[in-house]
């Protein structure tokens, strides 16, 4: 492995579990969407994603009721939608700000990011939830806040995560070369997009998955079986 000089990290299946997201923090926003929508539809930031969705669905003139069952329908269905990942956040700030959960995260990956950090190594996120989504989970994980270990966060607006370029925005953004960046992720298709792009990768498997008996990527079960330079 060469040097490495960043950490780029997936969240969903890598730092977090898939059960969190699909079981706690979908339903809240799915039952809470409704209310939110019409408590919120005259704030600027709320307007202005409600626009996007019914945009990117070629609705033209649609009801309010049109575009609450719109975002139901792309939760069930987990569409990777932008204007979709920034109202979940908004709803998820109340949940979070409420006790109503904490963020999981796995102890090896909470470990390994504050040994990483006090190494002085760069830590990014990229994930198709929103930066303040992504910023809210790691402050109010099982273990604490965990966003001082972060230098910088990254969701679709950079693009999307099976996209080669990308990757080659992120490498821009944070002023590094793609080659001396890792990213860690659970899908492999991501993984291959990274590595297109120049960056190192590394699946992360976690059980009751295993590593493939062949795959294109370094695979670990978890943080702690990663090897990094010193």
């Amino acid at each position: 492995m060469l040097p490495i000089r960043a950490i780029l990290t997936d969240i969903e299946g890598t730092t977090s579990s898939i059960s969190f997201v699909k079981d706690v923090l979908f339903p809240f926003a799915r039952e809470r969407l409704p209310a939110f929508v019409i408590t919120h539809v005259d704030t600027p930031e709320v307007q202005h994603w409600l626009h996007e969705a019914a945009r990117e669905a070629d609705l033209v003139s649609a009801s309010e009721q049109e575009i609450i069952d719109l975002l139901i329908a792309w939760i069930d269905s987990d569409r990777k939608s932008t204007a979709l990942k920034a109202l979940q956040g908004m709803i998820w700030e109340d949940g979070y700000r409420d006790g109503a959960f904490r963020a999981h995260i796995y102890p090896d990956a909470a470990r390994c990011l504050r040994a990483w950090h006090a190494l002085g190594r760069k830590l990014y996120v990229y994930s198709s939830g929103s930066v303040a989504a992504q910023k809210l989970l790691f402050a109010h994980t099982e273990v604490g806040d965990l966003t001082p270990v972060f230098s910088d966060y990254f969701d679709t607006e950079t693009g999307a995560k099976r996209e080669v370029g990308s990757y080659a925005r992120i490498a821009q953004a944070i002023g590094e070369a793609p080659a001396d960046v890792l990213f860690l992720s659970d899908i492999v298709e991501e993984l291959d997009a990274a590595r297109a792009a120049g960056m190192q990768t590394t699946l992360i498997a976690r059980a009751p998955s295993t590593c493939p008996a062949t795959s294109a990527h370094p695979c670990v079960a978890d943080f702690d079986a990663l090897v990094l330079d010193q």
